[in-house]
């Protein structure tokens, strides 16, 4: 899944900004079967997988959570901070021990602010992510609950 829009922030911002990024951020670790943030919540913060894996899931009514997509290395956690309202639109959790950089949104979003053309970075790679996420749920939830799936296998 090494696709551009997703390949990690190492790949998709040019050296300048990815330094600045890197500066901020804070090494984190995680168990297994922690919950990194849950749907509607506040997001406030992202990471970049160094080691491990993070579940994307939603709520389904009536049923246990889907898992959208399993996020490894060099990964973007977590998107919503760079939105408003800011509210988390899927959840996360830790299926291995996962180390992490973590960063602050809100130093995040003023860092965008003061550098236009860092922001226009940021934004790029973010919402690539976000785009291969939106195909990766709509796919994943076809598979589960339409009658014939999402018609991307082969017969």
């Amino acid at each position: 899944m090494n696709a551009p829009a997703t390949a990690g922030m190492l790949r998709a911002l040019p050296a300048e900004y990815r330094g600045r990024l890197m500066r901020s951020a804070r090494e984190v670790s995680f168990p297994q079967g922690t919950r990194l943030f849950e749907e509607g919540g506040r997001a406030d913060r992202f990471w970049i997988i160094r080691t491990g894996s993070v579940d994307l899931d939603m709520c389904v009514p009536g049923r246990r959570a889907a898992v959208i997509e399993t996020l490894r290395h060099n990964e973007l956690v977590g998107w919503s901070w760079l939105y408003a309202p800011h509210a988390w639109h899927l959840g996360a959790e830790a299926t291995s021990p996962v180390r992490a950089y973590e960063f602050d949104a809100v130093a995040i979003r003023l860092m965008c602010q003061d550098d236009p053309a860092l922001g226009v970075s940021v934004a790029e790679w973010v919402g690539g992510v976000l785009a291969h996420r939106l195909r990766a749920t709509r796919t994943r939830l076809l598979d589960l609950y339409a009658p014939y799936g999402s018609g991307s296998r082969q017969l």
